[in-house]
């Protein structure tokens, strides 16, 4: 656009809409330097003024940029001399809509008191303490602008005419009033100012101290990646001037909250001291944050300044490998209790028998705890084991024994006196006898079929007792009867003279198979 004056009538109409994120506003004097510093880096900044239509700006020549008072350099827009021409919306992107950044620039050519009042930037000093004025740097040039270079700053206070040079060794309450500094610069031979206006407060004498940092402590800060992260630097001080800021490596922070990483501060007075809260924000934590240190500095007007450092790193992953070995070794625990208990359970029922005295009751009815019924097997029992197993049963152990030979009346038939000796008992005993025992020892294996008829409709329970040589219960050379005895009962093998000490398995499995002893009073206790 060759045309000054077409580009200067763009230039005056005003952009209503708001963009995406406004950067901040700036309100100077009519005749005043501005500048905009926009907060995206990148390789190339596109700049664009306020239109109905986005001029840009960044398409200009160094001639359009100088006739309207413009001087672009990267992220820098500087108005030379303001007017209401130059009024109205900025932005600033990398070419992509969605990363545009918004400036509203005004330029009053009067102000009312209000917008005097509103303008003006605070300060406080403490009686007796020396004081500096600080002109703000609010959408100043930036130093690396080419071109332009600072010219010194004037400081005056309103109502007087003779300059001050904004310094007081001792500062009193007559100092007290608004002040204006006036920054000029250079640019081509020709100065431009920037004015702002400052109230000075004067508060009384402060009690003296030194300024330190509170917290964070130098170290470490755990953090996930992609989280919002806020670092609280405090720290106590006892100056207006005393300053908290962060620094990333040698380079400070910026306080732009448009950027991905930036810190903000606030201040917090008393009578007898102040704290500064400087906080580090990451807005998204990167891998690139991780490999980055980070220093609070504290950086008081007298005494030695002092700084904290920290370093993001990402939070480890839960140490799963101790609570599966942890998990593991309680699983082994239980599987070797449980192997431990299956293979020593009789162990543990006659313990329990023994010790906790675990007595059956008599309120079932019955007179004995078992029926030592014999059957004829060529490889059974002597008359010498048979009375030695039953003589243990009833003298050591403390059985109630139900023996055909002993208390059966006389004169009974067989079958009724072994059918009542099976209902009068709880538990039938199935021993093997050799042939060469008497016929008193028990009923023959003609009322096998009897016996197992009524043991299944008295639901009775059985123990077979067999020798290492006899044939199986199961085996199909024994006879049906007894072969049905057999497989509904529970084995326990006679072993010879390896089987007559109480502490052998033998007696063990026996008296698992057999009901607690009704008559406690019988039995010894002994070892297993």
């Amino acid at each position: 656009m060759k045309d000054p004056l077409k580009l200067l009538m763009l230039l005056c109409s005003l952009r209503t809409g708001a963009g995406p994120w406004t950067a901040g506003d700036a309100d100077v004097r009519a005749g005043e330097m501005a500048a905009l510093l926009c907060p995206l880096d990148g390789p190339s900044v596109m700049w664009t003024g306020p239109s109905s239509q986005d001029t840009d700006l960044t398409r200009m020549s160094s001639a359009e940029q100088t006739r309207m008072g413009l001087l672009l350099h990267g992220r820098s827009l500087v108005v030379l001399r303001a007017s209401v021409l130059h009024q109205g919306n900025y932005s600033c992107s990398l070419g992509n809509a969605s990363s545009r950044s918004w400036f509203r620039l005004t330029v009053s050519t009067t102000r009312s008191r209000e917008q005097e009042q509103r303008t003006q930037y605070p300060q406080r000093c403490y009686a007796a303490a020396a004081c500096t004025l600080s002109c703000p740097e609010v959408n100043v040039p930036a130093a690396s602008t080419p071109n332009i270079s600072s010219n010194g700053t004037v400081w005056h206070k309103e109502g007087e005419s003779e300059p001050t040079d904004g310094y007081f060794s001792s500062v009193q309450e007559k100092h007290q009033g608004v002040y204006t500094c006036t920054r000029s610069y250079l640019c081509y031979t020709h100065l431009y100012n920037m004015t702002f206006r400052v109230a000075l407060e004067v508060k009384p004498e402060r009690k003296s101290g030194q300024a330190e940092i509170l917290s964070p402590r130098s170290g470490v800060v755990n953090v996930e990646l992609g989280d919002t992260v806020v670092v609280e630097c405090r720290a106590v001080v006892y100056s207006d001037f005393d300053e908290v800021f962060w620094l990333v490596g040698t380079s400070e922070v910026e306080t732009n909250s448009s950027f991905p990483v930036f810190y903000n501060y606030s201040r917090e007075s008393d009578a007898a001291e102040m704290k500064i809260t400087a906080s580090l924000v990451f807005r998204k934590v990167s891998e690139e944050d991780l490999s980055k240190g980070y220093t609070c500095k504290l950086d008081p007007l007298s005494g030695p300044s002092s700084s904290v450092s920290i370093t993001l790193t990402q939070k480890a992953a839960p140490r799963l490998l101790p609570l599966a070995l942890g998990l593991a070794a309680v699983a082994v625990m239980i599987l070797v209790t449980v192997v431990v208990l299956v293979k020593l359970r009789k162990d543990v029922v006659l313990f329990l028998r023994g010790s906790l005295c675990c007595r059956r009751s008599a309120s079932d009815g019955k007179s004995y705890d078992a029926f030592l019924m014999c059957y004829q097997s060529d490889t059974g029992l002597k008359e010498d084991d048979r009375k030695h197993l039953q003589s243990v049963l009833e003298e050591r152990f403390g059985y109630s024994l139900c023996l055909y030979e002993r208390d059966v009346s006389p004169g009974k038939a067989a079958a009724e006196a072994v059918l009542d000796c099976v209902e009068q008992s709880r538990t039938v005993v199935l021993v093997p006898a050799s042939p060469d025992v008497g016929p008193d020892a028990g009923p023959g294996s003609g009322l096998l079929s009897a016996v197992h008829a009524a043991l299944v409709e008295r639901q009775t329970r059985l123990v077979f007792i067999q020798t290492e040589t006899s044939e199986a219960p199961r085996s199909g050379s024994l006879p049906e009867a007894l072969r049905l005895l057999g497989e509904a009962a529970d084995c326990v093998t006679w072993k010879g003279m390896s089987s007559i000490p109480h502490a052998s398995s033998f007696w063990k499995q026996l008296r698992y198979h057999l009901p607690a002893p009704q008559q406690a009073s019988r039995m010894k206790l002994l070892p297993f």
